[in-house]
């Protein structure tokens, strides 16, 4: 067991994640807290908003809870944008202890799948480290699964970014995934594919098509990175070398690490490829932290992190909150980690080892064990229609397309929706990349169904004020184009799920164009 022996080796522990397994929620996030406002008690933001008091009232024996209500009452809530113009253009113009102690040197730019322009998430060193610690305790958890033991002996190819940053003087930017894989250890080289070569590669296609041309050389045991780009990748492998599936060419392949986006809408034409089934596996990796991963078999949730750089706190996700738009009301209600409640929603704060501080990330998890910290994430606040109190979710619209898929017998391989005017009320228009024969009206009227029996919401205003379903059936090389167009191909990016504004009209410009 070659990974795991050599993490064991070089003296990397299971305390951490023992730490977490016995100790409660609460007292690991109220500590982790802590040592974020300790660490930057020089900078900028905690001079504005009085951390040292926040640390006093961490001592008070009477009310173990006080330093929570002072933390949320002296702290703004963030989004990317106020934090942004607020904070962190200063990192970026290199000042140092501004939002965390010392200077900036990383920027991930995010994929953009909300607006139009990229976001640049500060990286730090610190965050850096707790990404490949969080990184190993995954890799350390894979050690409950029944795999045999040549599993990890195995390469792992991380389809991810480039890793030449770009570099402009002051910091380098690019995408989280190259930043990561530009300082994987020494120890960790002769396990990680395409290797730093390949890696470097700015060319997206000549990427892939590189690692086409090596890939029987490789003796590959896990896969990571987001399915489309995946599923691309081994049709490409498959159809270079003749074969009947990607196994024909990595017998050992038996684990596929996925995130960023539901794996249901894919399964379907993904296992095509195979021979054998892979176990898959969820990660919580966002431009701004580690957050979770799936730490035991046979479930499908994923584990917080609580006690690795990340504090966390949870917005209700509903009227009281958040508007029509998916943006915070004036006074929303904000809770830490001991008083949440399974089968609820929630929007998440983080404040983390890389400056960021009560920031709206901008997804929606649900808490599915409250006792192992356990969640699922169902959506973004944004990334929801409610034009009419319909409140379909990203998370229904998975499913359906999923349904749908599998009763049509099609392969769709990518899909997205816009919320439209419609006789005076409203309809909903669906884009959908199907390169299989099917009718479209067929589409529509079997999505339509199976939203109304999984979102009792939608079923009642597609009586009322929700008029209309309409689809549109395109090749699946479309979305992929449009990617492209917007400088979004491979890594990390991810196809919207709902199009809205300034990304709804590039994509309907595009369109036309075609």
């Amino acid at each position: 067991m070659a990974i795991l022996g050599t993490l064991l080796k070089k003296g990397i522990r299971l305390r951490e994640s023992l730490e977490q397994e016995y100790s409660s929620p609460f007292d690991l996030q109220k500590q982790e807290l802590r040592k974020l406002l300790i660490t930057t008690a020089k900078t900028q933001i905690a001079q504005k908003y009085g951390f040292k008091n926040v640390l006093v009232d961490m001592k008070n024996r009477q009310d173990p809870t006080l330093f929570y209500q002072t933390y949320k009452s002296s702290l703004p809530i963030y989004n990317y944008n106020k934090i942004y113009e607020e904070w962190w253009h200063k990192l970026k113009e290199g000042q140092k202890n501004v939002t965390w102690r010392g200077s900036t040197k990383y920027f991930a730019l995010s994929s953009g799948t909300s607006e139009a322009a990229s976001k640049y998430i500060p990286v730090t060193k610190d965050m850096i480290r707790a990404i490949r610690k969080t990184g190993v305790r995954q890799i350390l958890s894979l050690s409950k699964y029944n795999f045999p033991p040549e599993t990890f002996t195995k390469g792992i190819l991380m389809l991810g970014g480039s890793t030449d940053l770009t570099f402009n003087g002051t910091y380098f930017e690019g995408d989280l995934s190259g930043i990561t894989a530009s300082q994987i250890p020494v120890w960790f080289q002769r396990f990680y594919k395409p290797g730093q070569k390949i890696a470097k590669n700015r060319n997206w296609g000549d990427k892939l098509d590189q690692i086409v041309e090596v890939a029987p050389s490789w003796d590959i045991g896990i896969i990571v990175g987001v399915p489309a780009w995946l599923q691309i990748l081994m049709e490409k492998i498959i159809e270079r070398y003749q074969v009947a599936t990607i196994h024909d060419i990595w017998p050992n392949l038996r684990i596929f690490v996925h995130g960023g986006v539901s794996f249901e809408p894919y399964k379907k034409g993904f296992e095509k490829l195979l021979k054998h089934p892979l176990t898959y596996i969820e990660t919580y990796l966002a431009s701004e932290g580690f957050l979770a991963f799936q730490a035991l078999p046979d479930r499908k949730s994923m584990r917080l992190v609580l006690n690795n750089g990340i504090f966390y706190e949870f917005v209700p996700f509903n009227d009281h909150n958040f508007d029509q738009n998916g943006d915070l009301t004036a006074d929303p209600e904000t809770l830490m980690i001991h008083e949440v409640e399974e089968g609820k929603e929630y929007a998440l704060l983080i404040s983390t080892c890389s400056g960021a501080w009560r920031y709206m990330i901008g997804d929606v998890v649900k808490i599915v064990s409250k006792e192992e910290s356990e969640i699922i994430i169902t959506g973004r606040t944004k990334h929801f229609l409610s034009l009419c109190g319909e409140h379909l979710s990203v998370d229904n619209m998975n499913k359906a397309i999923e349904l749908v898929a599998e009763e049509l017998n099609v392969h769709i391989k990518e899909f997205t929706v816009a919320g439209v005017p419609f006789d005076n009320l409203f309809g909903h228009q669906w884009y959908i990349g199907i390169d299989d024969p099917v009718e479209e009206q067929a589409v529509a009227m079997l999505l339509d169904q199976k939203l109304k029996e999984l979102n009792d919401d939608y079923a009642v205003e597609r009586n009322h004020a929700l008029k209309n379903i309409m689809v549109k059936v395109l090749p699946s090389q479309t979305f992929i184009d449009w990617m492209r167009v917007r400088g979004k191909e491979g890594g990390q990016n991810k196809f919207p799920r709902v199009l809205k504004g300034v990304t709804l009209e590039s994509w309907q410009s595009f369109l036309g164009k075609q």
